[in-house]
C-alpha cells in the first residue's frame, strides 16, 4: 500500500493536485495543492513584484504539467468566500447560479517560498511591454534569482521537503507562453525582462523537484457508499481512470501522546475494488475482493 506574472494587488492563484506514481493506479493520482505568494527577502525592488511574479509563473508551470489542479490563492479564496456570504445574506438572486457555502476544496499541500537573492543587470533597452504604466523588458543582459521552496502538509503544518534553486536568464526555460489582458498587457512581454526569465528558469527547477517528491507523499480517499454500488470520493480531478485498482480497509492513526502529532497511518486491508465508471469528483467501483466487508468511510489507497 502506498501510502503560482505579475499583479500589483495579488498573485495569480494556484493549486493543484500532486501526482503519485502507483503502478496499477495509473501513475497520475493527484493531491490538492495551493501556492502562496513568495516572500521577497532579497531587497530587490523593481517595476513589478517579484514575489507575485514568481508565484504566478509557478501557477502556469504546474497547470501546464497536467499533474496539478488549481485552487485559489489566499486572497482569491477570500473573495470567493465573500461572494458566498453575500449570496447567503439573501441580497442576491438565488437558484443554481448562487455560490454555496461549505463546498470549497481544501488544499492538502501548500507550496511556499522565499526569494533570497536577485541580481539584476538589465539595462532597459527597447521592446518589452507596458504594465501598469511601467516599461518592462528589452535587454540582453543576464540576471539571476535564488529561491527556497517548501512543501508543507496543511494537516500537520510540517515541512515535508525543501530545496534551493538558482535561476539564470538565458538558460532554456519553460516557454509557457503567458497571455492575459487582466495583467495590463501581453504577459509574454514579461519574459523579455531578464529577472522574469531568471524566475522562469528557477520555477522549472522547482517543478522538477516537486515531481520527484511525489512517491514520498501518500495518496488516499474514502468510501462514500458501500453495498451493491461502491463509490469513492476521488475521480478524474484526482487522476483516477477506469480500471484503476485500489485496496480498501480500516485506517489506524498512530499519534504522539505528548504532542498529538500524527506519526503514521496504517491500513488494515479488508477488500479490493476496481474503478468502473469515473466522474469528476467520484468513482463507481466494482468489488474484486471482500465486497461484503467494505463499509462507508473506509480508507482507499492505490494498490502497489
Amino acid at each position: 500500500m502506498r501510502k503560482t506574472f505579475v499583479s500589483a494587488g495579488a498573485a495569480l492563484a494556484l493549486a493543484s493536485l500532486l501526482a503519485y506514481g502507483s503502478g496499477d493506479a495509473g501513475g497520475n493520482l493527484r493531491y490538492t495543492i495551493s501556492v502562496s505568494k513568495f516572500q521577497n527577502k532579497s531587497g530587490w525592488s523593481g517595476r513589478w513584484d517579484v514575489g507575485d511574479g514568481f508565484g504566478s509563473i509557478m501557477t502556469d508551470a504546474l497547470m501546464a504539467s497536467k499533474k496539478f489542479v488549481v485552487l485559489g490563492e489566499k486572497d482569491m479564496r477570500k473573495e470567493a468566500m465573500d461572494e458566498q456570504d453575500l449570496a447567503a445574506s439573501g441580497r442576491t438572486a438565488g437558484g443554481k447560479k448562487a455560490p454555496k457555502t461549505g463546498q470549497m476544496t481544501p488544499a492538502q499541500l501548500l507550496v511556499k517560498g522565499e526569494i533570497t537573492h536577485v541580481q539584476d543587470s538589465t539595462t532597459g533597452g527597447g521592446g518589452g511591454v507596458s504594465l501598469y504604466g511601467f516599461r518592462v523588458g528589452g535587454s540582453k543582459d543576464t540576471a539571476e534569482i535564488n529561491a527556497t521552496i517548501y512543501i508543507i502538509d496543511t494537516t500537520t503544518g510540517q515541512v515535508k521537503a525543501s530545496t534551493k534553486v538558482v535561476g539564470k536568464a538565458g538558460r532554456k526555460g519553460l516557454n509557457l507562453g503567458y497571455s492575459g489582458s487582466h495583467f495590463g498587457g501581453d504577459l509574454g512581454g514579461f519574459m523579455k525582462d531578464n529577472v522574469g526569465k531568471a524566475c522562469e528558469d528557477a520555477v522549472g527547477q522547482a517543478v522538477e523537484f516537486l515531481e520527484k517528491q511525489l512517491e514520498k507523499i501518500p495518496w488516499e480517499g474514502s468510501v462514500v457508499k458501500a453495498g451493491d454500488k461502491i463509490m469513492i470520493n476521488r475521480g478524474t480531478r484526482e487522476g483516477v481512470e477506469e480500471g484503476n485498482v485500489f485496496v480498501v480497509g480500516t485506517a489506524e492513526t498512530i499519534t504522539d501522546k505528548d504532542t498529538g502529532e500524527v506519526l503514521d497511518t496504517e491500513v488494515k486491508q479488508v477488500g479490493k475494488i476496481k474503478a468502473a465508471k469515473v466522474k469528476e469528483k467520484i468513482s463507481y467501483c466494482d468489488a474484486l475482493e471482500g465486497g461484503d466487508k467494505i463499509k462507508a468511510d473506509m480508507t482507499v489507497m492505490p494498490e502497489k
